[in-house]
């Protein structure tokens, strides 16, 4: 993956007419977004990582990077990183081979990164995060 940093910016920056032409639409996504992975029942870095498997199994590069980001910020260590990915592996076989090393990798470009990201969307749909607010 390289520098899934830079794949999130160049996401929201393609992204940024369309939403202006339909901005009810990324204010309707960011409010899903927030309420599916703030904590519930399950932790949100569980929600995360669960998160990262399916952007994996979906071969998305934007997703990875911004699932990456979230489950760093999230806490989530370097160990459920690695077995969510197998569960990816499990689930979508050979594409995940290449898709979970991409994710491994972008999640550890986050977690090592200081300052922290504050990335907290899927960055191929680039609704705004809180934090862009």
């Amino acid at each position: 993956m390289g520098d899934a940093a830079a794949l999130q910016r160049e996401a929201r920056t393609l992204g940024r007419e369309l939403r202006r032409a339909i901005p009810d639409t990324y204010k309707a996504y960011a409010q899903l977004h927030g309420a599916v992975l703030g904590p519930g029942a399950l932790s949100s870095s569980t929600k995360e990582l669960i998160a990262l498997a399916i952007a994996v199994t979906r071969e998305c590069d934007g997703c990875i990077a911004a699932h990456a980001d979230g489950a760093a910020r999230s806490g989530a260590t370097t160990d459920e990183v690695a077995e969510a990915i197998g569960v990816a592996i499990l689930m979508n076989g050979g594409p995940a081979t290449v898709y979970g090393p991409r994710a491994y990798t972008a999640f550890h470009e986050f977690a090592d990164a200081a300052p922290p990201h504050r990335t907290t969307t899927c960055t191929d749909h680039d609704a705004p995060s809180p934090a862009d607010a």
